[in-house]
């Protein structure tokens, strides 16, 4: 029997990649960082015993080259490393792919950092074919403030909120009741269609609720409309294989529902992982079970609340063993990410930062992996896991799997 879940700990980097200059990025180190916050703000460390079983804090010291403070550290009994990014940008869709075994190589459009930044023609093809007035924003900005800023105007002019960031990405966001949900969707996917041409990696729908700037607040209907990988991925090889791709949370949206066969939402960290482990009862045989967990990255990394991720760490570590207690033999779970997000860092976009490769299946001891040259060796394990054909990047360390 084979099986993998990979839980995606979204944005939870450990340290500076070595390109990280040319990114605006040294010094960063988004685990390091939020647990020195927390004990700063705390007085305590934070309790990690699980995630530190499974070599994470092991991982951030050899990477980052900084002291990880935990408490109840254990010894790893697990194969740990981590890797470093070969795609040219740090955004979701990069990450997500390389691991699956397709790294983008090629650079993604991007929009100026200025007011306006988005084209005039696209702006006016999209209301056009939308059949809307206008929109508002059309700004680099975070998306909880925006809200703050233009959210009142938006429900009473019923013209959409759209911005972007240092990521390949158009962001729409749209109050539920007064916009309609149908309808944000709607302008989602004609503005999708009007962007392959300038070769933006994303379109996402950012729904909110609330009746004043002191209450909006966006909900879990979200929905991320992305092009399709270059390459088919692991997902496409297992899936043509006969085996079963289940994408919990954003999963489907980020690899355009390409290789997947079954798609579960559950808005919220515990949601994600209580859906999670329901499915480890019945996934079948040739099976992987893939969870993002975006909270991380979405509610705490780019808000750039330290202590808050480091809270919602710990309650992901205090899961875990609902997890590892399920695992039968010939289950193997990894644990990984698509990139940083240091809530310590100046600004609220990514970091490029070394993800932790953490690997276990029962019996599993401790296995360090070094430093990866990829993401891709993650998805090469997966194939070598299925006994599949090898992907075209990677270097597999299945055999790193068998010391038990």
């Amino acid at each position: 029997m084979a099986r993998a879940i990979i839980l995606m700990a979204d944005s939870l980097g450990i340290g500076a990649a070595p390109d990280a200059e040319s990114f605006g990025d040294v010094g960063a180190n988004t685990l390091a960082h939020l647990l020195q916050a927390y004990k700063q703000e705390t007085g305590k460390a934070l309790p990690l015993p699980n995630l530190s079983r499974l070599g994470l804090l092991d991982a951030c010291e050899a990477a980052g080259k900084e002291a990880c403070e935990a408490s109840q550290r254990q010894q790893p009994q697990a194969a740990w490393g981590y890797a470093k990014e070969l795609s040219s940008g740090k955004d979701t869709p990069s990450g997500h792919w390389e691991m699956a075994g397709v790294p983008v190589l090629f650079e993604w459009g991007y929009f100026p950092n200025t007011v306006p930044c988005f084209p005039q023609a696209f702006v006016d093809e999209l209301c056009k074919c939308a059949d809307i007035e206008g929109i508002l924003g059309n700004c680099y900005a975070s998306g909880t403030t925006i809200l703050e800023q233009l959210g009142e105007e938006h429900v009473k002019t019923g013209m959409p909120i759209c911005y972007t960031s240092v990521d390949s990405v158009f962001q729409i966001a749209a109050h539920e009741q007064s916009f309609g949900l149908d309808k944000l969707y709607q302008v989602c996917e004609i503005a999708r269609a009007l962007l392959d041409e300038m070769n933006i990696g994303r379109v996402i729908a950012r729904p909110f609720i609330g009746t004043s700037s002191a209450d909006f607040i966006r909900t879990g209907n979200r929905r991320d409309y992305s092009v399709l990988p270059p390459a088919p991925t692991l997902l496409d090889k297992l899936a043509a294989d006969g085996g079963e791709v289940i994408s919990v949370g954003k999963i489907a949206d980020i690899y355009a529902h390409q290789g997947i066969t079954q798609k579960h939402k559950a808005p919220g960290l515990m949601n994600l992982l209580e859906k999670t482990s329901e499915l480890v009862d019945s996934a079948p045989d040739h099976s992987l079970i893939f969870t993002n967990l975006v909270d991380f990255d979405e509610k705490f990394g780019h808000r750039r609340n330290a202590v808050g991720y480091a809270q919602a760490l710990a309650e992901f570590d205090a899961f875990l063993p609902t997890i590892l207690n399920k695992l039968q033999e010939g289950d193997l779970l990894m644990i990984t990410a698509d990139h940083g997000c240091d809530p310590t860092a100046p600004g609220t976009d990514h970091t490029r930062e070394y993800v932790p490769v953490l690997a276990y299946t029962p019996g599993l001891k401790n296995a360090p992996l070094g430093e990866r040259q990829s993401f891709a060796d993650i998805g090469q394990t997966l194939a070598q896991w299925f006994n599949l054909s090898a992907l075209e990047y990677g270097e597999g360390f299945k055999a790193s799997l068998n010391k038990a």
